[in-house]
């Protein structure tokens, strides 16, 4: 089973996410390719989907958002996850007691549940390196972080452990319905030839 894994990552955390992802996969025997998604192209070659993006103010990346859209009819038809990265720090609450996985989701992975019916979406915590950061970015950062900042703590918070079962259960669903629709072929062929 050939699945496509698309990232939009701006500094590389979320590129860090697809590649682990592919890489369980492919422990599982499929057969997984990781794109960026400038380079992903046309997924109706791929058996499943897998895509990801970096969120930035409860919003996918633009061109993630835009090839999920423009790819609708085809991943309508395909096992889909989402994945979002973003969150920074150690706390899995906020200061209100909500969950930050849940309370961070973009904003486009409603109108995504509609139109292409994924089998999940999960947030991930991201990770921040000060000194990979772009101009504008930057600038953010030196205006209004200090160091011990809550709200925007540098350092890798990915949680490789949940990355990979969230990985591991994508693959056993993909092998189960492969074994399903083998074994209704099967079922099918036998009936055909007991006739």
């Amino acid at each position: 089973m050939r699945v496509l894994i698309v990232h939009a990552s701006r500094y590389g955390a979320t590129e860090g996410i697809a590649e682990r992802i592919g890489a369980i996969l492919c422990q599982h025997g499929l057969e997984a390719t990781v794109k960026p998604v400038q380079d992903a192209g046309d997924p109706t070659d791929f058996d499943a989907c897998v895509i990801g993006s970096a969120a930035y103010y409860f919003h996918w990346m633009k061109k993630a958002t835009n090839f999920v859209r423009r790819n609708y009819a085809v991943l309508a038809e395909r096992p889909v996850w989402l994945f979002s990265s973003g969150p920074l720090g150690t706390e899995a609450k906020d200061a209100q007691g909500r969950d930050l996985l849940t309370v961070t989701e973009p904003k486009e992975i409603a109108e995504f549940r509609e139109a292409i019916h994924p089998r999940d979406h999960r947030v991930f915590f991201g990770a921040l390196d000060r000194n990979k950061l772009g101009f504008t970015h930057g600038l953010v950062f030196k205006l209004f972080a200090k160091p011990g900042d809550a709200l925007l703590p540098d350092g890798d918070f990915r949680d490789w452990n949940d990355i990979a079962a969230w990985a591991c259960n994508i693959a056993l669903a993909l092998k189960a319905s492969a074994d399903g629709a083998a074994s209704s072929h099967a079922d099918v062929r036998g009936v055909l030839t007991s006739q």
